[in-house]
């Protein structure tokens, strides 16, 4: 189920639509998770943050988003191979 909601609300994220399932929403390019903002499209750019949270729920919703691959070494993040800090903001290329 986790994955389908990560799925869709990908596709609602790209569409700039509003939309919402239990604790994910997107609404003019911008992705939330529990009400942070996780994900977002600025001038035809797309940057992503794990605000934070270096969660499993967190690091699948933005999988699902082209040329993101965020994965958990020793409890640390990283970002397409590279060792990320959680709360900052990170420009995807390639999108």
């Amino acid at each position: 189920m986790s994955r389908l909601i990560s799925e869709q609300a990908a596709a609602a994220f790209y569409a700039g639509k509003k939309w919402k399932q239990k604790n994910t929403r997107t609404e003019d390019f911008k992705l939330y998770l529990h009400e942070n903002l996780i994900a977002k499209i600025e001038n035809g750019r797309l940057y992503i943050t794990l605000h934070g949270w270096n969660t499993i729920t967190t690091r699948e919703r933005l999988n699902a988003l082209n040329g993101v691959n965020l994965t958990q070494r020793n409890f640390e993040p990283y970002l397409n191979g590279e060792k990320i800090d959680s709360c900052e903001w990170y420009e995807i290329k390639n999108f």
